[in-house]
């Protein structure tokens, strides 16, 4: 069993394979180098919007967001289409509010490359998507209770990734230092999910839907 989980960083991806003789961690400055990173994946849990829409507001993202309460603002909803292809955020901000009647974040319009990146790709893997706040959720069975750029919110994760049998303290040198702590702490909860995905155990939200974000 391979279980892959990618999370977005600064440079490019970091990728965690869960094996049976424990996690493994890569950086990837472009997705499609995970298939020689890791060939024998047999599933990949990605943080990253794989449905785009036209207009409107993704159900996955609006279940997603009512599952976590406190931390619902760490899931941004997914701009429409020609709002993340606009050209400056002024212009993203004036057509999501014309397609879904709310605004683009900064943050959602800087992700457009990655969310292309990854649409491009033709991954070698299912994939689907997840969202690590989500997993960590799932995980400790409530919502993180601090911010995970704190440090209390780091050792929250952590702990409940070794917990779960993912230590990432060891991982190798490169995706060490171009990791931010909570894109290796992502990484390691999308693997997490990838995992239960192969196992049976994951849950979609919303359930029963073609889209779902995954935990």
């Amino acid at each position: 069993m391979v279980a892959v989980g990618v999370d977005g960083c600064r440079a490019g991806w970091i990728a965690v394979a869960l094996r049976p003789g424990g996690a493994e961690v890569h950086f990837l400055p472009t997705i499609d180098r995970l298939a020689e990173a890791v060939p024998d994946a047999e599933v990949i849990g990605i943080d990253i919007p794989l449905t785009i829409p036209a207009a409107g507001v993704r159900a996955a993202e609006l279940a997603a967001r009512t599952a976590l309460g406190p931390r619902r603002s760490s899931i941004f909803v997914t701009p429409p289409r020609a709002a993340l292809a606009a050209s400056t955020h002024a212009e993203a901000t004036r057509l999501s509010k014309s397609l879904c009647g709310i605004g683009c974040s900064q943050q959602a319009w800087r992700l457009a490359p990655k969310i292309f990146e990854v649409e491009q790709w033709q991954s070698h893997a299912p994939m689907y998507e997840v969202h690590p706040e989500l997993s960590f959720a799932t995980m400790l069975g409530a919502p993180a209770r601090a911010n995970k750029k704190t440090w209390a919110g780091m050792v929250e994760r952590r702990d409940a990734l070794r917990a779960a049998g993912i230590d990432l303290d060891r991982a190798a040198a490169e995706p060490a230092t171009r990791a931010a702590v909570d894109d290796m702490l992502d990484a390691g909860a999308a693997a997490w999910t990838a995992a239960r995905l192969l196992d049976g155990s994951a849950i979609p939200f919303p359930d029963r839907f073609d889209a779902p974000i995954w935990a």
